[in-house]
């Protein structure tokens, strides 16, 4: 019989088609003897299997996963929706590819009207028990029932008005009763009456199959298509118990790197909020700080973090993405995966890693996506010309390279005039970027989010795509429905050119020029290495000399395809080619092909040369 549902400690990191990247690597974590809140896995087998019996969980399924929730109970002494000491679980999707953002996540789950009051009772804070509450109601109707969480946010932004404060984090645990009952009013009248489901048993299932349907939602089916990652997979479940960074003053919750994702220089880099779950962090709602203040606010916490860390990346060889919470001073780890990071980083870490002794030049060359290579031949601005400008404004440098456009406010704008549209260069401003926005995104030059960090939505995808990303500039205004922000004093529309650069976080008025990157330092070892390993030869397309020129340079051994009509396409020649095509009669036709060759006789001179 076909197993479908795996504890942590049954898998291991070579596990991944089965567990998928998350759960092979909590598995493997486990393993290791990391601090890993205990949980499960339901393999992708179980997600085909779900789309195979017509979108439902058959009951052998659902018989595993209730018997492996028994186990947790067993082993932390806490029971589904008791009144005493509750299990609470997060379900989160793991596919074999990393996928940030792609599919959908359930955190609080098992809370009710019973639990919550349990929560409460056995922590002794009830203001972190009703917090919790909230919460699982706003993302349980969101993602499970289809309940677009703007109706929630609706009603904080209310209850913050009226009691006059600016952050979640400052509401009163009666404020957050009130917010509780006025949610479930919310679900209620969406659901046509029907209450908010209190058995734990029913949230769990319906939750599991929320994160099985999102593996073809939209967003998530666009991600595959742009990173050939087939539809055919499916996606894992991990159902994981509960650790909480929102208990207070001494828990947290955190995205770090081994290495800088934009730079690859070697250190620990990340974020962290204090009193806050992990949506806040990758969902941009407050500022976070850098990880290093955590060695000011809980040292020993940060110690240990980082003594893991390392651990880590030696035990994978790689540079690891980590997503950690500390609950009331006790630091746990949720998941590490091999880290998303821009061309320029993973040239860099590819190389530092062969000098560190980690990995072999093979190995490095093999570690590089060959499609990724594409961003190092951007254009940077040019050096001159920017210093003839002054920022206006700055923000996280979240994703390098530069970018000019124009503005545009929303995804549907930046697809229809953009790269996949009309072929505009375009720059997507918004408060803060969701996985809907990511068609918008593929198509702009750059991203400029207010609210969010460097390990925010907009720049996870961002550097995944190799576009320019400044986020979390708080000093914007913006009005997207208006189609308007005001930044540096002043207030830009649609249309309007801005530029960013990802580099340094800075933002400028107007359409700076750029220029072309060359192929030098960590990225010539690499190519100098691809050279030493590979048996094809490489020819470039090629139209005209100046292109020849440039393909030489980037190492290029011989011509490909040469398109000769491209040759016409310069302002002094376009005429002529017309002249000819428009030719009435032979002599005329002969005489404006006399007049093309000597252009196409030259440029072919030239590219032989």
């Amino acid at each position: 019989m076909t197993k479908y549902v795996y504890a942590f400690n049954e898998g291991s990191k070579d596990m991944r088609n089965l567990l998928g990247g998350k759960g092979a690597n909590l598995a493997e974590m486990t393993n290791l003897g990391l601090p890993i809140p205990k949980g499960f896995t339901i393999t992708t087998e179980a997600c085909i299997n779900y789309y195979k019996e017509g979108k439902k969980i058959s009951p052998d399924i659902e018989k595993e996963i209730f018997s492996n929730i028994k186990l947790l109970e067993d082993e932390l002494g806490k029971k589904f929706g008791s009144n005493d000491n509750p299990l609470l679980v997060s379900v989160r999707s793991g596919a074999r590819a990393s996928m940030p953002g792609m599919m959908d996540t359930i955190l609080n789950l098992g809370l009710n009207d019973i639990a919550v009051e349990g929560l409460a009772k056995c922590t002794s804070n009830p203001r972190f028990a009703y917090d919790s509450y909230r919460r699982f109601i706003q993302m349980y109707s969101d993602v499970v029932m289809e309940v677009d969480k703007s109706f929630f946010e609706k009603i904080i932004d209310e209850v913050k008005k009226e009691k006059n404060i600016t952050y979640d984090t400052e509401l009163t645990v009666d404020d957050l009763k009130e917010l509780v009952a006025r949610f479930k009013k919310v679900y209620s009248k969406h659901m046509h009456g029907e209450e908010f489901p209190q058995d734990p048993k029913e949230q769990l299932i319906g939750a599991v199959e929320a994160v099985f349907r999102s593996w073809n939602n939209k967003r998530a089916i666009v991600y595959r298509r742009m990173n050939d990652i087939p539809g055919d997979w499916g996606t894992a479940v991990n159902v994981q118990s509960m650790v909480f960074g929102n208990m207070g003053k001494t828990s947290g919750t955190g995205v770090a790197f081994t290495r800088d994702p934009a730079t690859g220089e070697k250190g620990i880099y990340g974020e962290y909020l204090i009193n806050a779950q992990g949506e806040d962090v990758v969902a941009g709602v407050r500022t976070p700080e850098p990880i290093t203040k955590l060695e000011e606010d809980m040292p020993e916490c940060y110690n240990e973090f980082v003594q893991i860390a390392n651990k880590l990346e030696k035990h994978y060889r790689d540079m690891q993405d980590m997503e950690f919470t500390i609950e009331d001073g006790k630091l746990y780890f949720l998941q590490t995966r091999s880290g998303k990071r821009t061309a320029k980083a993973a040239i860099k870490i590819a190389c530092d890693l062969v000098d560190e002794g980690m990995i072999t030049k093979e190995e490095a060359v093999l570690r590089i996506d060959a499609k990724s290579l594409d961003q190092l031949l951007h254009p940077t601005f040019d050096i001159e010309e920017l210093e003839k400008n002054t920022a206006i404004g700055e923000g996280l440098p979240a994703s390098p390279g530069a970018a000019s456009g124009r503005v545009v406010f929303n995804a549907l704008d930046a697809k229809t005039l953009g790269k996949g549209g009309k072929g505009e260069r375009v720059v997507l401003v918004r408060l803060e970027t969701t996985p809907e926005d990511i068609e918008g995104m593929a198509s702009s030059q750059g991203i400029l989010t207010v609210r969010g960090g460097r390990t925010s939505h907009a720049a996870v995808v961002a550097r995944g795509m190799g576009t320019c990303c400044v986020a979390g500039c708080g000093a914007i205004s913006i009005d997207e429905e208006k189609g308007e922000f005001t930044l540096g004093g002043k207030t830009f529309h649609k249309g309007d050119y801005i530029s960013l650069d990802g580099n340094t976080g800075k933002i400028y008025d107007g359409d700076i020029p750029t220029k072309e990157a060359t192929v030098s330092g960590d990225f010539g070892r690499i190519m100098k290495w691809a050279d030493e390993y590979r048996t094809l030869g490489v020819r470039t397309n090629a139209d005209n000399p100046r292109d020849t020129a440039k393909a030489i340079e980037l190492g290029a051994e011989g011509i490909g395809l040469c398109r000769t009509e491209h040759m016409f396409f310069e302002k002094d020649r376009i005429p002529k080619i017309r002249k000819m095509i428009l030719s009435e009669t032979v002599e005329d036709r002969t005489r404006a092909l006399d007049e093309l060759i000597p252009f196409q006789k030259g440029d072919f001179k030239a590219m032989y040369k």
